[in-house]
């Protein structure tokens, strides 16, 4: 028999770490106490009002909630969950046995069964532990006396006496049953949390817990594999039977590993006092040359300033000397005392020279030595960025590499990386990011911790270019900081709409998706039938499809996706005032002769065309971009074609009345020009034979990082 103070570890709440209080089996097997888990989700709830603080932590004393939970608690507040939804929803609860988040169902606490075999084991340890504490009598007048028995119907403990009064013979209460005393009161049948009214009889064996027959028949067990009660507890106490009686026979096996393990300790900590030697003597190294450039410096900067001071000094004496009656000026007054005329002329040219020097001196006065010492402030800029990244660097630690297909610039920055070998993955990565300016002569890098492989950044300036580099740690050790990649914000803020299913909308020949963000135009039958009625030329009207909402003023961006395939395409805006007209226009044909872009005749079609047009569009198909025909644009026709790009976009700026078309893959303007916005302006799409055109997706907190975790 295993001694019942040796599982002690086995009857801690990883929550509180202490003995279990009537513990709850979470649905990933895991016991917490029922109060850890009220507390637990009250902090959680806290979380999502407070941002996710830890000051949420501190009303509670006994619970204790990891870094790891709160950054989990972060991370699903991040994610757009909102608790207070009218809609039925699941809630998640962070374990802290392991460290994932749980889905406890719509029900949450009320749906968890509470773990009476193992609150009966730990009351066992309990009596264990304080044998000589006696369990007193509840109904006795103070001073109460030692319980003999307990009554499971009851939940009560009794002395003899109190027993046979509570108890006469005769009544119901006789038949109650006792055991010796405890404080361990468990019910004598396990009823289903979700239908309280009845008991488990069943044992389901996709969610491993016990079911009534009601969550069987139409709950959500209803598709579930089950088996009896009985079948269960005889199946899993014979599997649980022989994995211990395995574990028993294999005691000298797993004597012989803990014999390993305690080795192991002992080589991990010389091997960690040898570590922090190597890296002490490595910083000393560095403290003996910064001592060295330092005292170096000092000596110069010393140097300097005794020969500037001997200069002055010099100086300030030769200056003394002009004062009368004083140096060179009272040598000077005494030699003009001389009246012997050789010894005076003898004397006096050299005299009169240096008095020569003396005055040119003093009419362009100029000190003999500088003062400031700016030639000598040491520039340790690139030294403390270097020092600042100063880390265990690992040869076998992947440096992340940024993916500029999957990162992306929109409402948000989403940027993404991955690892180009798949062993030794970090546990955590760094992101850093600046601004690019050119005034800024110093570059601050700003930075986030990652746990996934991907992060969304919402706090960029518009229409700015940012620099972005990456690397990984696993725990001391880190990566070389991966590639720098730079990429543009864009050049407004988002314009958030969907396509418009009811103003002109013909669903006989364009398709939308349930979502209303994907429109396309189907090359088929009734497209032949159109054109069977036209006897000359070949003119076919596009079908026009606007957003459902319009912009009046200010400057807003918006991308989309047009597929490969497509034959013809027209994008742009149009003005309310002109809605009417855009789908009723006469003129609104392709053909040779009409297309703006075909490069026919001398541009007179071209002007009559622009005139006509009731919006501003500019034309897609074939995967080629088409600039319009225009004074400004290039006379070559060929010129004007470029590749279509993955993404574009179109930015109308109200204000100064332009809009202009970007590839937003690299947020580069590839044409610009005026549009009257004296209404309100709606994105305007036209389609034409095959082709499809879907919305940009916005980026959300949860773009990526949560199916990262997953």
């Amino acid at each position: 028999k295993v001694a019942i103070k040796g599982i002690e570890r086995e009857l801690i709440c990883p929550a509180c770490k202490e003995l279990f209080t009537h513990p709850l089996i979470l649905p990933c097997q895991h016991n917490v106490c029922h109060k850890c888990v009220k507390e637990i989700l009250f902090a959680f709830e806290d979380s999502f009002a407070d941002g996710g603080s830890e000051s949420s932590n501190q009303s509670s004393p006994r619970i204790r909630i990891s870094a790891s939970s709160m950054d989990r608690i972060d991370r699903i507040n991040r994610s757009g969950m909102k608790r207070n939804s009218l809609t039925p929803r699941s809630t998640l609860f962070p374990c802290p046995g392991c460290q994932r988040d749980i889905d406890l169902g719509e029900r949450g606490i009320n749906g968890l069964f509470r773990n009476f075999t193992l609150e009966t084991i730990v009351e066992r340890y309990r009596q264990a532990a304080r044998a000589a504490i006696a369990i007193m009598c509840d109904f006795c007048k103070p001073p109460p006396q030692e319980s003999t028995k307990s009554c499971m119907d009851c939940s009560a403990s009794y002395c003899n006496e109190c027993f046979k009064v509570h108890h006469p013979w005769g009544t119901v209460k006789a038949q109650h049953e006792y055991v010796g005393p405890t404080t361990n009161f468990r019910p004598k049948i396990l009823m289903c949390p979700e239908h309280e009214m009845e008991r488990v009889n069943m044992y389901c064996e996709i969610c491993r817990r016990p079911v009534c027959h009601l969550c069987k028949l139409g709950g959500g067990h209803a598709n579930h594999r089950v088996t009896t009660m009985s079948t269960a507890y005889k199946t899993l106490k014979e599997k649980l039977s022989k994995d211990i009686e395995y574990l028993i026979s294999k005691e000298s096996q797993v004597k012989a590993h803990i014999t390993q393990l305690d080795l192991l300790l002992k080589e991990t900590e010389c091997n960690s006092e040898r570590a922090k030697q190597e890296a002490s003597q490595s910083f000393e190294k560095l403290y003996h040359v910064l001592e060295e450039k330092k005292s170096a410096a000092l000596r110069a900067i010393e140097t300097s300033k005794n020969i500037r001071l001997e200069k002055l000094q010099t100086q300030v004496e030769e200056y003394q000397g002009l004062l009368e009656n004083n140096g060179l000026v009272g040598y000077a007054q005494e030699v003009l005392k001389e009246t012997d005329p050789s010894c005076f002329v003898q004397t006096a040219k050299q005299l009169h020279v240096r008095i020569q020097k003396a005055t040119e001196s003093l009419k362009s006065f100029r000190p003999a030595a500088e003062t400031t010492f700016e030639d000598f402030v040491v520039d340790t800029a690139k030294q403390e960025d270097i020092l600042g990244n100063l880390s265990f660097h690992s040869n076998g630690l992947e440096i992340p590499e940024i993916n500029e297909e999957q990162s992306k610039m929109y409402n948000k920055a989403l940027i993404s990386w991955e690892c180009p070998g798949k062993t030794d993955s970090a546990d955590i990565y760094v992101l850093e990011y600046h601004k690019l300016n050119r005034e800024e002569e110093s570059v601050t890098w700003q930075k986030t911790e990652v746990c996934g492989k991907s992060k969304v950044l919402s706090d960029l300036d518009e229409d700015s270019s940012y620099a972005f580099r990456v690397r990984g740690y696993k725990g001391s050790i880190c990566s070389p900081w991966s590639q720098e990649v730079i990429l543009r914000t864009p050049p407004a803020p988002v314009f958030s709409f969907l396509f418009d299913d009811k103003c002109g909308y013909n669903n006989e020949h364009l398709q939308l998706n349930p979502r209303r963000t994907s429109v396309e135009s189907q090359a088929g039958f009734p497209l032949l039938l159109g054109s069977e009625r036209l006897q000359v030329g070949c003119y076919t009207t596009l079908d026009y499809i606007i957003g459902d909402t319009g912009i009046a003023k200010g400057k807003h961006f918006w991308a989309f996706h047009v597929e490969a395939y497509s034959y013809l395409v027209k994008v742009g805006v149009v003005p309310s005032n002109k809605i009417q007209k855009l789908f009723h226009n006469t003129h609104d044909v392709t053909s040779p002769r009409y297309e703006q872009d075909s490069g026919h005749d001398s541009g007179s079609e071209d002007a009559f065309f622009d005139s006509s047009q009731p919006c501003t569009l500019v034309t897609l198909g074939m995967k080629k971009f088409f600039i319009p025909a225009t004074p400004a644009a290039p006379k070559d026709p060929a010129s004007r074609v470029l590749p279509l790009p993955s993404c574009l976009g179109i930015c109308l700026d109200c204000d100064r009345g332009r809009v202009g078309f970007y590839d937003a893959g690299r947020m580069k303007c590839l044409y610009e020009c005026e549009v009257d916005c004296s209404g309100i302006m709606y994105p305007a799409f036209a389609l034409m034979g095959g082709a499809a055109v879907h919305l940009e997706e916005a980026v959300t907190a949860k773009y990526r990082e949560y199916h990262d975790d997953i």
